[in-house]
């Protein structure tokens, strides 16, 4: 990980009082920006995410979900906790803290604005920054590739009948048609044009993937920073008025990492499996394909809305709390790399 990458954190901390700044000094340019809709989607917003996505999508390795059947049990594991088991504690929690614990602080329809963005990171595992997390642990390279390959392609038949099922509890109205159409918008389009280029560039030369993913890498943290500024600049009056609420949503969030990695990697434990496997498995469950949930928070509850503040503050506290949990497993590593318990 570059120190672009590893300052990740830092550029979004920035990119926040900037949007505040921004929202605060001049708010008729932010209205501008939100004027320029098509189909409930803000077309700025829109270029800003596939700045971040298309980069990522290429980065897939199609070809290696034909290797699932070697070693099934780390995928079974990623494939059980992602889908099984953290959208609906990530529900639970967000309703105990926000319909609950700090419901004498919170405007109820807030409320469930805020449990609605929570609920959105949780149906939606990470892609990209997965593959930064599994070379800082030392993961088996080829195996992480199966596992984020299988789960995008789940992601595509899941992300909204999850989302929508979970999103009920928030007593708000779910259009499907908008959420179909952001999964379709923001995970299956890029995800076609990344196989695309990918196939093209392989064709090209042996160096060009690498050369052209190494060159589009920055501009999706620049997309990613730009998106963080539109969303706080929105949300700068609310922010300012109740400076809170960015650490009440942070506690859920932060909470539901550590015990999901928790759960894994007891999990990873029990099944014997690699460390160079189980490691990746448990940053996989712990992580957030955060581009997808703040693209679809817009699309459905708007710029301006809780949910979409509460995806960006999951953008803000996912680096630094993933960098902790790559330490855990690193101190973790068993003298002999190999299995994390006895064959």
């Amino acid at each position: 990980m570059g120190l672009f990458e590893r300052l990740l954190s830092v550029w979004v901390g920035l990119g926040i009082f900037a949007g505040v700044g921004l929202g605060l000094w001049v708010p008729g340019l932010f209205q501008s920006v939100a004027s320029l809709e098509f189909a409930h989607v803000n077309l700025v917003v829109a270029a800003f995410i596939w700045v971040m996505v298309y980069p990522m999508m290429i980065q897939i390795d199609w070809s290696a979900v034909k290797d699932v059947g070697r070693k099934p049990r780390g995928l079974l594991l990623t494939l059980t906790v992602n889908w099984l088991i953290k959208p609906f504690t990530m529900a639970a929690l967000g309703v105990l803290f926000f319909h609950y614990l700090f419901a004498p602080w919170v405007d109820p329809q807030l409320a469930s604005q805020y449990i609605a963005g929570m609920i959105l990171l949780g149906v939606a595992p990470c892609t990209a920054m997965v593959f930064v997390w599994s070379q800082l642990v030392r993961g088996d390279a080829s195996y992480t590739l199966v596992q984020v390959s299988v789960n995008d392609l789940i992601m595509v038949l899941a992300f909204a009948p999850i989302a929508a099922l979970l999103l009920g509890v928030t007593n708000l109205s779910v259009p499907w048609e908008t959420l179909l159409l952001s999964t379709i918008l923001y995970v299956v389009l890029p995800l076609l044009a990344g196989m695309a280029t990918r196939r093209w560039l392989v064709q090209r030369s042996p160096h060009a993937l690498g050369d052209f993913v190494a060159a589009l890498k920055p501009w999706s943290i620049v997309g990613l920073i730009a998106t963080v500024v539109l969303l706080f600049g929105f949300q700068a009056n609310t922010i300012v008025a109740q400076p809170l609420v960015i650490a009440m949503i942070a506690v859920p969030l932060v909470l539901q990492t550590y015990g999901i990695f928790a759960i894994t990697w007891i999990a990873a434990r029990w099944l014997k499996l690699p460390h160079d496997i189980a490691g990746p498995a448990c940053l996989i469950g712990t992580s957030n394909f955060f581009e997808l949930a703040v693209a679809v928070a817009i699309s459905l509850f708007g710029l301006n809305s809780g949910a979409a503040l509460a995806t960006v503050v999951g953008v803000l506290v996912e680096v630094p709390v993933m960098l902790s949990l790559v330490w855990l497993i690193n101190r973790w590593r068993p003298p002999e790399a190999g299995v994390i318990a006895t064959r």
